[in-house]
């Protein structure tokens, strides 16, 4: 994991607004929400006993990183995105495999 990742990470555990270089950490209190940006664009919301991800309209290896990085810090073992023949898939914890989808939201 990459040190911006795990910078990311640490402001959605600490419930802080954070932000580096592309990527951006808003913490909503009066929802007890993270919502985290790339460039921009929502690629999550991360709630106390949920998650939702996004593609932020770029299905970039960069996108996949932050998201596989948020998933493997606040999701289920086991959970990830990948590529294939220039497809995203999502990896559930129980091991089987989805198409992705951009709102994909994980319990």
């Amino acid at each position: 994991m990459r040190k911006i990742e795990r910078q990311m990470n640490s402001a959605i555990t600490n419930r802080q607004d954070w932000s580096l270089d592309n990527t951006r950490v808003e913490y909503e209190q009066g929802n007890c929400i993270s919502k985290v940006y790339l460039h921009g664009n929502k690629i999550a919301e991360i709630g106390d006993t949920w998650m939702r991800i996004f593609d932020g309209g770029w299905q970039s290896n960069t996108t996949k990183s932050r998201l596989n990085a948020l998933l493997s810090a606040h999701g289920l073992g086991g959970e990830g995105v990948f590529q294939k023949n220039y497809n995203w898939f999502f990896s559930m914890s129980n091991g089987s495999v989805v198409p992705f989808f951009s709102g994909m939201r994980l319990n």
